[in-house]
């Protein structure tokens, strides 16, 4: 009998090891989100704002995970806590279906150890699932995707073909980069005797399906001038041209935590030279497929190929296992999963907020890590992330400050123009307990929803310089200043204008504020 068979044999009694997981990792992003969490993420705000305009699309992402805040809002109200039920609840699953990737490849009770207490240390899913975004929802689409792909491959059912074109066509409907790991399976097709199933209508039947699903968003860009391809083109060129490869290299580490190197590159030997993992080869192929797409861009953050890595646990974990019942190498299955739970300790306060605020930035200290964003902005004592969730009702109380210094009439008229839309998100979200009325901008989103009616005549106008402000404007005076200990330098100490008297209607001028990025 070999190791596979033995392995199967124990199946039954692991499911409740990798649930027991599942909801640990659930508990952790709880009790991060109650007692914790630092405030609502700059994305969190904009996702908010077009939650409230559903359409079939938007500039910078497709409509599925809007859809779905929607849906939490309805079911649980917009606090924070509420804003990232689901997020928690993403991550449980995608270690759950880590779980039984760990079972389907052959491992047992060593194997589903290892590769849970990797997924739920690694960096990149609890940072991915902290907030409230698009990328938690790609996670468990990425690793669902795999799963799906293991199964095609372990069983001789042709219809999970279709399954995998609808986990596909909704990856592609939250999030492009499940484009990758298209690409990255129609290679593994191609490259591996599973091209045998190019033989059978199966696979078209699947990529028919993904196609159908994501063509509303094909729609709506055709219908708005291809928005979310000027998106790429600027985000690439502009806001991420400091990336190089390197950067994406070393990234890796960091991303998956650098104490699971050992277990990732054992998951690519599984896949490729293990007598038992080689019929699964296809996974290898995705995860390099996509790694190569992303490191030959030359500006790819490091952490979009973070969902690749759990097929790599899993895969990894089974070949750790395996190498563990050979003589004197007992110590692998122990000193192994130590490590990277210890490694996962260390980096965790870095990617999920567990800590108060001063007692992180001691910590950092004490380990010496240095601040680098990925924008190449500027930073203080917060990494982008976390500086990211500072500063916004505070923002939002500065201008309310200054619209109530505004007579009836004025604020009758007023109009508050944010520079991006992580302010006019704050403004929109937290307006209302302040009496405001809605931002307009023209970053992203917020330009295709346009002036909101607004003339100009009577506008506040957060940060900018108030020698260009005066060019569009009879009056224009600095009426406060925002000011905040801990958000990114860039939002701090951002003047606050009343302008009055706008020389061109907003209107008329509002192809100039467009800013995809």
């Amino acid at each position: 009998m070999n190791i596979l068979e033995q392995t199967k044999k124990k199946m039954p009694n692991d499911l409740n090891l990798i649930i027991f997981f599942s909801l640990i990792t659930v508990f952790i992003h709880f009790l991060s989100n109650a007692l914790f969490a630092y405030g609502i993420f700059r994305d969190e705000y904009y996702y908010l704002a077009c939650s409230n305009h559903l359409a079939l699309g938007y500039v910078d992402q497709p409509p599925l995970s809007i859809y779905l805040l929607h849906i939490s809002r309805m079911l649980f109200g917009d606090s924070l806590f509420a804003l990232r039920i689901f997020p928690a609840l993403a991550a449980g699953l995608i270690v759950f279906i880590t779980g039984q990737m760990v079972r389907k490849l052959g491992g047992g009770k060593t194997a589903l150890i290892i590769a849970l207490i990797s997924i739920t240390a690694a960096p990149f899913a609890l940072a991915g699932c902290t907030s409230f975004s698009m990328n938690c929802f790609d996670g468990l689409i990425w690793v669902l995707a795999a799963y799906l792909f293991i199964l095609i491959i372990d069983d001789t059912k042709p219809r999970l073909w279709l399954w995998l074109g609808l986990v596909i066509g909704f990856g592609l409907l939250n999030k492009i980069s499940m484009a990758w790991f298209a690409i990255g399976l129609a290679a593994a097709l191609i490259l591996t005797h599973q091209r045998k199933h190019l033989a059978s209508k199966w696979p078209y039947l699947a990529g028919m399906i993904a196609f159908i699903i994501f063509s509303p968003y094909i729609i709506w860009n055709v219908m708005n001038q291809f928005p979310h391809l000027e998106f790429m083109r600027n985000a690439t060129s502009l806001k991420y041209n400091t990336l190089s490869m390197m950067d994406f290299l070393r990234g890796q580490l960091g991303v998956a935590n650098p104490l699971a190197l050992p277990l990732w590159l054992a998951g690519l030997y599984f896949y490729f030279f293990n007598r038992e993992g080689k019929r699964f080869r296809s996974l290898g192929i995705i995860y390099i497929t996509t790694f190569m797409i992303l490191l030959l861009n030359g500006h790819s953050k490091a952490e979009y190929l973070s969902w690749a890595y759990p097929m790599l646990f899993a895969a990894g974990a089974v070949q750790v296992e395996q190498i563990s019942v050979k003589k004197r190498m007992g110590w692998v299955k122990y000193a192994l999963p130590a490590c990277i739970a210890l490694g996962g300790l260390v980096i965790a306060p870095m990617v999920i907020p567990l800590l108060p605020v001063r007692t992180y930035i001691g910590y950092t200290n004490f380990l010496g890590i240095s601040l680098k964003s990925p924008e190449g902005k500027k930073l203080t004592q917060l990494h982008q992330f976390y500086a990211d969730m500072f500063g916004w009702e505070n923002m939002v109380a500065t201008v309310a400050r200054v619209y109530n210094t505004l007579s009836p009439t004025e604020q009758a008229k007023c109009t508050i123009i944010a520079d991006n839309y992580g302010e006019a998100g704050a403004i929109d979200y937290h307006g209302e307990k302040y009496h405001l009325p809605k931002a307009i901008c023209g970053h992203n989103n917020y330009w295709l929803w346009g002036p909101r009616g607004a003339s100009g005549e009577v506008v506040i106008r957060l940060g900018g310089s108030i020698e260009a402000i005066k060019e569009s404007y009879k009056e224009a005076i600095q009426a406060d200043i925002f000011k905040d200990e801990y958000c990114m330098p860039y939002e701090n100490n951002q003047p606050v204008y009343i302008c009055k008297g706008r020389f061109t209607p907003l209107k008329d001028e509002w192809a100039d504020f467009k800013h995809y990025e």
